[in-house]
């Protein structure tokens, strides 16, 4: 069968069910430097850069030194517990990985988790045999919602943007896709229980068969 399309991935909260570890590792690193970390806080900032969320909560006057260090430690935190955890994927999306594999469309990660995360999620949930390729946002140098990751992940599978269905969780993702010309699939979670894409469902065991087929034919 030709290729019918690409399907680009979100890992955090579309693949992987990571928010408890990101939240762990927060809470690790903050309560170092005397911020109790709330689980309001980490809700409030849920898909921000880790940059914004370090000025909202320890003040403004951090170094760009200070947030990288701290940054680092916090994501270094978070890739020991998906080492030493293992790592939960979302309900029902391991089933659509292997069933648009088997039908012949292209599939990559793009994702604003850095390279090492990503690397970590990829070995801990097999997503290997999946995969045609992996983006990260620091490859391109802009987060969503800019398009960057979404065009730069077309260009290496190859598919035009309007053969492309983004699956994502958050609303930044969602406008990324839509400013990259790409339909998408929108998956909604207790952080974001409201979502515009083009299919918005609760889970990917809701997701109709012909889904993917049915964006890019328009039926």
């Amino acid at each position: 069968m030709g290729i019918t399309g690409a399907v680009l991935w979100d890992l955090d909260g579309t693949i992987a069910d990571s928010a408890e570890y990101h939240y762990l590792a927060w809470r690790a690193v903050l309560a170092e430097r005397g911020h109790e970390h709330t689980r309001e806080e980490f809700a409030a900032a849920f898909g921000k850069r880790n940059d914004l969320i370090l000025r909202g909560l320890l003040g403004g006057a951090l170094t760009a030194e200070e947030i990288k260090h701290i940054s680092d430690d916090k994501e270094e935190r978070y890739r020991r517990f998906v080492r030493e955890g293992g790592l939960a994927s979302l309900p029902g999306v391991m089933d659509w990985l292997r069933r648009l594999r088997r039908a012949g469309w292209k599939q990559a990660l793009a994702t604003s988790a850095p390279p090492a995360n990503i690397a970590a999620s990829i070995e801990a949930l097999g997503l290997s045999r999946f995969l045609d390729a992996a983006v990260s946002a620091e490859e391109v140098g802009q987060g969503k919602p800019d398009p960057a990751i979404f065009l730069k992940a077309a260009r290496r599978l190859t598919v035009p943007p309007e053969r492309c269905v983004v699956v994502e969780d958050a609303p930044p993702g969602l406008e990324a896709a839509r400013r990259a010309g790409m339909k998408s699939v929108g998956i909604l979670s207790s952080h974001f229980p409201a979502l515009e894409a083009d299919l918005v469902v609760a889970s990917f065991t809701e997701l109709p068969d012909t889904a993917f087929d049915d964006l890019l034919t328009g039926r």
